[in-house]
């Protein structure tokens, strides 16, 4: 092999793996921009496109990378990167139609330290501060990270830092109530306001967009006011967006939409379900929504939980014991709202039944929000109930086949087993699914994860399954 091109087709060849991991998308977004540059003692030189990209490459493919190149180069592989200058990156375009609205000439927002009125008041405009809406509880400190909502964090954070400017926008938030999506939105206006002071902010719901416009429309005689308004935003951040319904109501949305994406402003929202999954959307709003990177969160594992007990007993001031807390995450598994709740509940109880046991009060508390558990979700449950699904034998989740199903089938069982099981290590989950180690069950949930927030199919596999485990352990 030409020592000069020995880079090239090592990089070939770790493309030719990781195009069968990821998903097709993902695979020409992040992968098919890097270049190889060089190969020197173990150590793969790649060029990239920018300082984010090699950020967001190492926080959601670092696993995926270090395995491959593993494989592909042996064990002392190493990777390095090289940042291509900015002045030799081809101008940035954005696919689709754009469409706006004009700005009324007569009506300028012109923000004032003596006024911060409602949202949804349009006294002609004038002079007017607008309130962000922005609750100071939810900000990154108090957002107790885990792998269920540490990629969303770190999508986040990078927005933060330059928002409007990264791959993220519009960022799409989604999962099942209780995860921490209303947190994580307004995690990202906090931080960006105390970045930058002078940029305008602005958090509301989707029910509340749609009612305001209607008091606008038909009471108010303002939409022209209630559009302008919308366009000197900054940021938009919609918490609930699946509430956006009625065909003049998303006109209206689609048009600020437009002006702000192509203003450069960034758009956080919020939904409990993926983009391909909204109901009664008009086609060119969804296709919208996924010009950004959707982010899913999903249930935290057990130290996870843990860890935010941890966090919201210091906050309020008030010496748990590490047993209490550890049966309350065992307990309450489905959201971080519950388990708050719970926590709550309990120092509450505590406060007035003070010679009563807190072992105890936390039984009784739990014993009403989850009931009796009848079947402990072990790690066998899981891959007798994946095999079921897929109708596959315990013989062939367990071998190394490479098949597409079964490969799936059995990071499906990691996936859940990780999620699903109280103080299960990632050694425990791979030593009982074939003898694989930690890393490749990191990889396997990584990989769900992702195939999860981009293939409505192979989330519906994940989802029926999971609904199955825990509906028959309680």
């Amino acid at each position: 092999m030409d020592s000069q091109e020995r880079h090239i087709d090592i990089w070939n060849n770790c493309l030719q793996i990781i195009e069968q991991i990821v998903e097709p998308q993902q695979f020409k977004t992040w992968f098919r921009p890097i270049r190889a540059v060089s190969f020197e003692d173990s150590r793969l030189t790649v060029e990239v496109p920018s300082p984010f990209f090699q950020e967001y490459l190492e926080s959601a493919f670092l696993d995926v990378l270090r395995l491959t190149l593993r494989r592909v180069i042996g064990e002392d592989a190493r990777l390095s990167y090289k940042v291509t200058p900015v002045r030799n990156q081809p101008a940035m375009r954005v696919s689709g139609q754009t469409a706006a609205l004009p700005v009324n000439p007569e009506v300028t927002v012109n923000p004032t330290p003596s006024s911060s009125p409602s949202p949804f008041v349009y006294p002609g405009l004038h002079k007017i501060q607008i309130d962000p809406r922005l609750n100071p509880v939810y900000c990154f400190a108090n957002l107790v990270e885990g792998e269920c909502n540490k990629m969303g964090i770190t999508v986040g954070e990078n927005i933060a830092k330059a928002p409007g400017r990264t791959p993220f926008n519009p960022l799409f938030i989604f999962g099942g109530p209780g995860l921490g999506k209303t947190h994580l939105a307004q995690a990202i206006g906090i931080a960006i306001k105390e970045r930058y002071p002078e940029k305008v902010v602005l958090y509301v719901t989707g029910y509340e967009f749609k009612t305001t416009y209607m008091h606008a429309v038909s009471v108010l005689n303002k939409l022209t006011d209630f559009l302008a308004y919308y366009m000197k935003l900054d940021v938009l951040i919609m918490d609930d967006i699946q509430y956006l319904m009625g065909p003049g109501c998303q006109n209206a949305f689609f048009n600020i939409f437009n002006y702000l994406h192509q203003s450069g402003k960034q758009l956080v929202f919020t939904s409990d379900r993926a983009p391909a999954d909204l109901e009664n959307f008009e086609e060119r709003l969804l296709s919208r929504f996924k010009w950004g990177v959707p982010v899913q969160l999903l249930p935290p594992d057990h130290a996870t939980r843990l860890n935010m007990l941890r966090a919201r007993a210091e906050r309020e001031g008030v010496d748990v014991p590490e047993e209490v807390l550890d049966f309350l995450a065992s307990r309450v598994r489905s959201s971080f709202r519950e388990l708050e709740g719970a926590l709550i509940s309990l120092i509450a109880h505590a406060s007035v039944e003070r010679d009563k046991p807190m072992l105890e009060l936390a039984a009784s508390i739990t014993e009403n929000l989850v009931g009796e558990e009848k079947t402990e979700i072990d790690i066998d449950r899981v891959q007798q109930s994946v095999c079921d699904y897929f109708n596959i034998s315990r013989e062939d989740l367990l071998s190394k086949s490479r098949k597409r199903q079964i490969v799936q089938a059995r990071q499906i069982a990691m996936f859940l087993s990780r999620n699903l099981i109280s103080n299960c290590s990632l050694a425990t989950i791979g030593q009982e699914i074939g003898g694989k180690d930690h890393a490749t069950v990191l990889h396997a949930c990584t990989t769900v994860s992702d195939l999860m927030s981009t293939d409505k199919v192979f989330r519906k596999y994940v989802t029926d399954i999971e609904s199955q485990l825990v509906s028959s352990s309680r």
